[in-house]
């Protein structure tokens, strides 16, 4: 604990909270449906590190092979992608810290499952792109924190790469569950379109 302390006490900046420059419809949506249950000591960032820890387990769930837990697993996973960041921008509570582990966790959620299931059941070559993506846009975020002191955001293109796919993952956990081959030509074609996203995310200087 002593260390989270000094990493804290050393890097304060990281850790100061900053106001929300803009509130999405969904996230006054999921403040008055969801967020407004939540205990009062639960951060984004608290949410944000659950996701990386939980990312283990639902890979552990799916590569034993219990895909119908598995998918549920990895739906509220990923969902949490979605309550975090409006938690932050709902009660003022975006932090620069919280920018940089919020897009990892989801790196971390999506890149685990492409090893897991692109590769396997998915394009091989679309994986490979999906993950060099995901690994480019972590060494960009990287370089503009040590070099230029800034923390690059997710931008719209962002989230919705992100959308679609955790909807081609699910779309291969459907078809492992049902044995249903068309789904994962389904899943085929919505990655493909994350690729579009995450490129124009790239350009516009987002994760």
């Amino acid at each position: 604990m002593s260390f989270i302390k000094d990493f804290k006490n050393r890097n304060f900046d990281l850790f100061e909270y900053l106001p929300a420059t803009e509130v999405h419809p969904h996230d006054n949506f999921l403040a008055v449906t969801i967020l407004r249950f939540l205990p009062k000591n639960i951060t984004p960032n608290k949410i944000s590190l659950f996701r990386v820890c939980a990312t283990p387990f639902v890979f552990l769930l799916i590569l034993f092979g219990y895909y119908e837990f598995g998918v549920v697993s990895f739906l509220l996973v990923a969902f949490t992608d979605a309550l975090d960041g409006s938690l932050a921008r709902t009660q003022n509570k975006i932090t620069k810290f919280g920018m940089l582990l919020d897009p990892l966790a989801d790196k971390l959620l999506i890149g685990s499952m492409v090893l897991l299931l692109v590769f396997k059941y998915l394009d091989f070559w679309l994986g490979i792109v999906v993950l060099g993506m995901e690994i480019v846009f972590i060494i960009t975020a990287y370089i503009y924190r040590v070099k230029f002191k800034t923390v690059r955001m997710a931008n719209l293109w962002g989230k919705m790469k992100m959308f679609l796919q955790v909807l081609a993952i699910c779309s291969v956990l459907i078809a492992l569950v049902f044995e249903n081959q068309s789904f994962l030509n389904i899943a085929n074609i919505i990655l493909g379109l994350s690729v579009g996203f995450a490129l124009v995310s790239l350009f516009r200087h987002g994760i």
